[in-house]
């Protein structure tokens, strides 16, 4: 499973934010299905409208395997099994529908933490090779030192803490 291991995402050593090729697709694409399982969630569905959901939860998987490696491809076709023929339940809706808004949020918590380990893995390097520099070394601007112990700016009577989101 691409998501669940460890630090590399993968068994071929591949970083988790290399398996989703297209992420800007796939989050608006799970965006899409989260808003979906809403609506099946607060109204009744007829036939048709249970028929045309699952067209489009079937789109939607399609759609998602272009954005995503294949190992992620292979691991969502296991989990996501086809509906039967006829028309599927608004509870068989509703289930596919969580399943997929689940692995798919279960997806970004595996990127957002591999890509948190990233930050922090940098500033640990950037950290030694400053502890690295011999004494004096360390760049200031005008005679004051700019930097705090991780790089980032001193305490300089703003209220800002450097962080940009």
């Amino acid at each position: 499973m691409g998501v669940a291991g460890g630090d590399d995402g993968g068994d071929d050593g591949r970083a988790i934010t290399d398996l989703v090729e297209q992420p800007a697709k796939v989050m608006r694409i799970g965006s899409m299905i989260r808003q979906l399982l809403e609506e099946v969630k607060s109204a009744p569905l007829d036939e048709a409208s249970r028929n045309r959901l699952r067209e489009i939860h079937h789109a939607s998987i399609k759609e998602l395997e272009q954005g995503l490696a294949p190992e992620l491809v292979e691991e969502l076709e296991r989990l996501s099994l086809p509906f039967a023929e006829q028309t599927p339940s608004e509870a068989e809706l509703r289930i596919a529908q969580a399943q997929l808004v689940g692995w798919l949020e279960g997806l970004f918590h595996g990127i957002q933490t591999a890509i948190y380990a990233q930050q922090m893995a940098a500033r640990a390097q950037l950290e030694q090779m400053r502890k690295a520099l011999p004494p004096g070394a360390m760049p200031n601007h005008g005679g004051h030192d700019v930097s705090g112990p991780l790089g980032g700016p001193q305490d300089r009577g703003d209220q800002s803490n450097g962080m940009y989101l």
